[in-house]
């Protein structure tokens, strides 16, 4: 037998400079090594690998739960998102950009990025921000504008004293009695025509103008001062003009002066020339609306009357190309040519009449201003 000496130097020859084998036992104090890594392991019956062997600890880990911020953060979006879809089916446009709607968005939006910076919630905070993105203030209050304009539902919050107002037939600070004494829709039209007819004999007997019809009557709902339409109406009349040009200056005064002639005979005051120097305008606003602060040399020519107290307003108005240095009023008056079919230049005479009542509305407007005894 060898001797255990030569033995052990047969596995430890040609170690010159190694260290040297640690005695038996190893060295004093030594740490061990936890515990070796845990490999996937082959099962030996079935060929297949088994799974490695996690801790308990790793295990709890995994299965855990997600974050009470986290449901927090979708339990308020989808809360939120209710609140907004009722106010928007329930026609309040208004509410949705009031103070309680916006702060309550910010508060959901806060507490959707604190989920988003929790780790266990931040699964389901992205889910809320998801919600939060597709129904918010924003987005449901423009839904709410466009289905507002849609139906013509303006009504938003308004109280019932509000939309009794709104309901007002008459004008604000208006008084029914005064509505009731002036001249009705259909006196102020019959004599409006009377004298737009006695201009035109006039005029077409002396200078053999003839005249066509530029725009018909028009009736314009007046406002209440409440935010509604009252019964009251704006009248403007059938507008006349002559399908021959005015451009002398001496035939544009004497023409004016048959004008005036008639307004006097059915008790209307006298002309008043807005585009003459004595208007008191300055020249600069003389230049801008009829071309020129001399008469001799302006475009148009602009004249008024009226029956203060009633409520008629007369206008006549020259207009003349051949003062049109620039081409631009002349562009104009084609434009407004080709849109009504009116002549290029000529006079032009109508009548305008605001707050006018029909006799045939006179009776349900007493009726209904007695819900109004204090307005």
């Amino acid at each position: 037998m060898v001797e255990p000496e030569k033995q052990r130097a047969r596995y430890i020859a040609g170690t010159e400079g190694a260290p040297p084998v640690p005695p038996p036992g190893g060295y004093h104090g030594a740490r061990r090594v936890q515990g070796p890594t845990v490999l996937p392991q082959l099962d030996l019956a079935q060929g297949a690998p088994v799974p490695p062997v996690i801790s308990s600890a790793e295990a709890t880990q995994e299965k855990q739960p997600a974050g009470v911020i986290g449901w927090v953060a979708l339990v308020a979006a989808i809360l939120f998102a209710v609140v907004l879809l009722g106010t928007l089916l329930a026609g309040g446009t208004d509410a949705l950009y009031g103070v309680t709607m916006l702060t309550l968005q910010l508060v959901v939006l806060a507490v959707v990025i604190a989920a988003l910076f929790s780790r266990r919630g931040r699964v389901l905070g992205a889910s809320a921000l998801i919600v939060t993105l597709m129904l918010n203030v924003a987005t449901v209050g423009a839904m709410s504008a466009l289905q507002t304009s849609a139906s013509g539902n303006y009504q938003g919050e308004k109280t019932e004293e509000q939309k009794h107002e709104e309901a007002y037939p008459g004008i604000k600070d208006t008084s029914s009695s005064t509505i009731l004494a002036q001249p009705s829709l259909e006196e102020v039209r019959a004599q409006s025509e009377d004298v737009l007819a006695e201009i035109r004999r006039r005029l077409s007997e002396q200078y053999g103008y003839t005249w066509t019809e530029a725009d018909k009557e028009n009736l314009r709902p007046e406002r209440n001062g409440f935010g509604g339409e009252s019964m009251l109406v704006q009248y403007t009349s059938v507008s006349w003009m002559t399908n021959e040009p005015i451009q002398d200056y001496d035939r544009k005064v004497a023409v004016m002066d048959v004008i005036e002639q008639v307004m006097v005979d059915y008790d209307m005051y006298s002309l008043y020339s807005f585009n003459d120097p004595s208007s008191g305008m300055d020249d600069s606003i003389l230049e801008k609306f009829y071309g020129s602060s001399d008469p001799r040399t302006q475009n148009t020519w602009e004249y008024y009357s009226d029956n203060y107290p009633d409520p008629l307003r007369f206008y006549a108005v020259i207009y003349d190309t051949s003062n049109d240095s620039t081409g631009e009023f002349t562009g104009e008056r084609e434009a407004q040519s080709a849109r009504t079919g009116e002549p290029l230049e000529g006079l032009q005479i109508y009548f305008l009449a605001p707050e006018l009542l029909s006799e045939e509305d006179r009776e349900e407007f007493e009726t209904r201003m007695q819900e109004y005894p204090d307005y």
